[in-house]
């Protein structure tokens, strides 16, 4: 059986939409992935981009089952001795809610150069308002 290439040409990059109020953030960041991966297309290939355009919006009401709120942590490094250091999901959501839903996704990508491209589709908003109403983006329904 042949690998399936979909024609470059032929590829429609569509917008969706997805409102992250009171969304678990691991199933929504499953959720945004695939859409990003093109894995609810049957035109999914595995080494390429065929996947859409993601907006994410309302990040900061992203909702953390547990106590994961207090107990995770996000490491962070600058390459410097002493240069480790360590927030906790309370201190992102304060200072920079949308990378949140940003790590989350990150993480269920691939680990290769198409990660990269993938993650350019993706826009993460704090709040209710987004600069892409012109794209017309279709709404999709959280399903976690």
């Amino acid at each position: 059986m042949k690998t399936y290439l979909p024609k470059p040409d032929m590829q429609r990059r569509a917008w969706q939409i997805i409102d992250a109020n009171g969304a678990v953030l691991g199933r929504l960041a499953v959720q945004v992935a695939d859409i990003l991966r093109g894995k609810n297309k049957p035109t999914f290939t595995r080494h390429l981009d065929a996947g859409d355009f993601v907006v994410v919006i309302n990040a900061a009401q992203v909702v953390l089952t547990g106590k994961k709120e207090t107990a995770k942590e996000y490491m962070s490094y600058s390459g410097w001795k002493g240069g480790e250091k360590y927030r906790t999901v309370a201190q992102v959501r304060a200072a920079h809610p949308e990378r949140l839903v940003l790590h989350a996704v990150k993480g269920m990508l691939p680990k290769n150069r198409l990660a990269d491209r993938l993650l350019t589709k993706l826009k993460v908003y704090p709040g209710a308002d987004h600069p892409h109403a012109a794209q017309m983006p279709a709404k999709l329904e959280y399903a976690g």
